[in-house]
């Protein structure tokens, strides 16, 4: 398979084992190190929006986009919510972004502080934290927290074959 199955297409089973945190955590803290790695030598194919979609750096500023997506769902389990935060469908403030006019070098800083705040949020947290359930408002399915952070994982890795697919790609 050449072309990652679309994001909103992809089923989840949760909930996941509480001893794959660590795991997770960790596949979290190095996805600034491989985005970077990802587009250290794409050159000026950094701005080419094949069949109109979303140019390489408009997928490294959508992952600086959502991160405080990411930091607020953390907060939900910690003030025990009923539901995580929802997410703009349509994707719109990376839409609006012009990321086209930064720098990647920017938008990979902006990605790493973000996640950064993530990260140390994590450290922070409380065993009882960890275990809570709280609701995916679009896939209505309980998740705990390591559900979400796998989640997140998941998202940006598929953020990272996109960005692998378009630079492999002759067009």
């Amino acid at each position: 398979m050449s072309q990652p199955t679309a994001w909103f297409e992809r089923k989840f089973a949760f909930p996941l084992s509480i001893e794959v945190y660590p795991s997770v955590v960790e596949r979290l803290s190095s996805a600034a190190d491989r985005l970077a790695e990802e587009v250290s030598s794409v050159g000026t194919s950094l701005m080419k929006k094949p069949q109109g979609r979303w140019s390489i750096k408009e997928h490294v500023g959508h992952l600086g986009d959502i991160e405080p997506l990411w930091l607020a769902r953390v907060e939900d389990y910690v003030q025990g919510r009923q539901q995580l935060t929802p997410t703009d469908l349509q994707n719109k403030q990376t839409d609006e972004a012009n990321h086209n006019a930064s720098e990647i070098t920017d938008l990979l800083e902006r990605f790493r502080a973000r996640r950064m705040l993530l990260l140390h949020r994590l450290e922070t947290l409380h065993p009882r934290q960890i275990t809570a359930m709280v609701e995916h408002p679009r896939m209505k399915l309980p998740m705990g927290i390591v559900d979400h952070l796998y989640f997140v994982a998941e998202h940006e890795d598929h953020h990272l074959a996109v960005i692998r697919a378009m630079r492999a790609s002759p067009k």
